[in-house]
């Protein structure tokens, strides 16, 4: 099942607008509230096109994902009960309850394991709204969380924008050819993490 390809493709067309950086910028914020398309993939192909420009294109998204980071958390934290409802009829309420029961239990054991783990979670392709909610309505402390999500998301966004840089079309192309291992790939290594932070977890119990 193909899931990064057909997001890739379907951003490309926004890359090339003229609002780009505002685009990128609003995507960014909104994969980390609600929306599912992760901001690289628009990214990519703008740091392409302007490869100077590719580390302020970067910075802009970070920055919009941190502020959105800050309103999924908020919104976790104090309005969460309020849009059960509309979780449950887009199917998400699943995932964020299993989200929030991990990352109680992992709090309950140590911070830092909760702080690596979201680090962890910026770094991958999943989108950063569940993670962002869980934080919130588990109570996890603001400024480590927002650190976990510089740290992960930065690395992400400055990463891509270093290959373009260094590789130019042939990173794009190679990103754009390879976007679906990369993304299973990823998210096989959080499945992985997740279970040795919940194995650890148990055995410390």
């Amino acid at each position: 099942m193909k899931i990064f390809g057909p997001l890739y493709e379907r951003t490309l067309g926004w890359a090339r607008h003229r609002n780009a950086p505002t685009l990128l910028t609003i995507l960014s914020f909104a994969e980390a509230v609600i929306f599912p398309v992760p901001p690289e993939v628009m990214l990519a192909p703008m740091c392409l096109s302007r490869p100077r420009r590719g580390f302020w294109f970067a910075t802009l998204s970070l920055v919009g994902s941190l502020l959105g980071a800050v309103v999924g958390y908020l919104l976790g934290h104090f309005a969460y009960e309020l849009v059960k409802p509309l979780f449950e009829a887009l199917g998400w309420i699943g995932k964020i309850e299993h989200q929030v029961a991990m990352l109680r239990e992992i709090a309950a054991q140590s911070p830092w394991k909760v702080f690596w783990l979201l680090v962890i979670a910026g770094f991958t392709p999943i989108p950063l709204k569940f993670f962002t909610w869980a934080s919130g309505i588990v109570g996890v402390p603001l400024l480590p969380f927002l650190a976990s999500m510089f740290i992960g998301r930065g690395k992400r966004v400055f990463l891509v924008a270093l290959a373009i840089r260094i590789g130019g079309a042939r990173a794009e192309a190679a990103l754009r050819r390879y976007i679906e291992p990369i993304g299973w790939a990823a998210m096989l290594l959080l499945v992985g993490a997740l279970g040795w932070l919940i194995w650890h977890t148990q055995q410390g119990a």
